[in-house]
């Protein structure tokens, strides 16, 4: 098991000297009206992470960037309580029991829903928190608060956009998985809410291989044959008139594939990576024209920008504020030599968090009452805040694929004050 880690830590190879005090990515808002009666020694803070097994590699890289957190604020109020939860439920309760035993005053972590709920109990019962890294908002409860990227609000802050830029019909193309199914569920909600429609849902296998695994999915669902079909009846009937006027109509039509529009003006795909770069090309494939269709998407999208899809270029998608993540990206690959997975800012967040609350309020700083701070917080991924039911608000903005990569076309916003 590692080692606590926790008063002024040695860097990692590189890590540049940062002063205590000091962090160049997080910036967090301390509780007002708080008169802590500080312990005499560091406070003792779990970290819940997959360590070994399948998800070791990401466990790792989570540690990595909460050791520099630790180091950019100078945390010598905590102590971190690295404990492997072994990417199980059963792993995470034996992780849990331990950091209870070593005297945890905060559990952040795990990672995955299935060890969140079945830690969710032994940290009710030893009146502590948890801040877990989760996105699935099912297992969020008073007490057990998720930090993760929650796909509602990515699609309510997309689809909203959409809306105020004329947008009116809606379609889907998701995966059919739980952040599928509540990516759906939420366009349904605002469609309702701003008064537009939702025209098309088809949800594909969450385990998507290769196109031809969904292009009749496809097909259907942008209504190709039919399409195709009345682009080819036209011909006909131009071709049997045979007259100028109408050979010079064929000559128009030509350069088509198929007549007739789709029945919606924007598609929601919340998907990433490779199975995003395998659905999406579908669309231009049958004749889904994008200067007439908006595309829209969830921050999965960030995993594929790089590969410069063309069939994205154009589409729109909520996320967090990518600029402090860049810096906080380049660092991590100065100090550690590789990029770090998306979620690693997840860890440094809460470290952070977790030290400027104990800094300002001791113990008292883990309570709901100031987890909950209405204010919130703002860290590497933004403005964020928890609410009492356990779920979080994150301020996102809305970014454009192009041709040289993403463009900020929406900013997020700078305080929840009228958010």
């Amino acid at each position: 098991m590692p080692p606590p880690l926790g008063g002024a830590p040695p860097p990692a190879a590189g890590l540049p000297a940062v002063g205590p005090g000091v962090s160049p990515f997080a910036e967090f808002a301390a509780p007002d009206g708080v008169d802590p009666e500080l312990p005499p020694g560091p406070i003792s803070v779990a970290l819940l992470l997959p360590l070994s097994g399948p998800s070791g590699g990401l466990g790792a890289a989570m540690l990595d960037a909460a050791q520099m957190a630790l180091f950019d604020v100078g945390a010598t109020e905590i102590v971190l309580l690295p404990k492997d939860t072994e990417g199980t439920p059963d792993g995470a309760r034996r992780a849990a029991d331990a950091a209870l035993a070593d005297g945890a005053a905060l559990m952040l972590g795990p990672l995955f829903s299935g060890s969140v709920a079945a830690v969710a109990p032994l940290a009710e019962v030893a009146g502590i928190n948890v801040v877990a890294f989760s996105s699935d908002r099912k297992v969020a409860r008073p007490g057990v608060f998720v930090m993760g990227f929650l796909p509602e609000q990515q699609v309510e802050r997309v689809v909203t956009f959409a809306t105020e830029h004329g947008f009116e019909r809606f379609a889907a193309l998701a995966p059919a998985s739980n952040y599928g199914q509540a990516a759906v569920q939420e366009l349904r909600r605002v469609t309702v809410a701003t008064m537009t429609n939702v025209v098309e849902i088809v949800f594909f296998p969450p385990d998507v291989r290769a196109a031809s695994d969904v292009a009749d999915m496809v097909r259907v669902f942008v209504n190709y044959d039919q399409r195709r079909q009345e682009l080819l009846a036209q011909r006909a009937e131009l071709e049997a008139r045979d007259d100028e006027v109408s050979r010079e109509a064929l000559r128009r039509l030509e350069s088509l594939d198929t007549l007739g529009e789709v029945h919606f003006d924007s598609v929601l795909v919340p998907e990433g990576g490779v199975r995003l770069l395998t659905v999406v090309p579908l669309l231009p494939f049958y004749d889904v024209d994008a200067t007439e269709v908006q595309l829209l998407g969830t921050a999965q999208w960030e995993s594929a920008v790089a590969e410069r899809e063309p069939s994205l270029f154009g589409g729109w998608f909520a996320a967090p504020p990518p600029e402090a993540r860049s810096e906080f990206e380049a660092r991590y690959r100065k100090i550690y030599g590789r990029q770090p997975p998306r979620i690693a800012t997840l860890a440094y967040d809460a470290v952070a968090l977790a030290s400027a609350l104990a800094r300002a309020s001791g113990e008292a700083g883990f309570d709901a009452g100031l987890l909950t701070n209405e204010g919130g917080f703002r860290g590497v991924d933004g403005l964020f805040r928890f609410s009492p039911d356990g779920t979080n608000e994150r301020g996102l903005a809305v970014l454009e694929v192009t041709r040289n990569g993403l463009v900020t076309i929406s900013s997020a916003p700078k305080s929840f004050i009228g958010y």
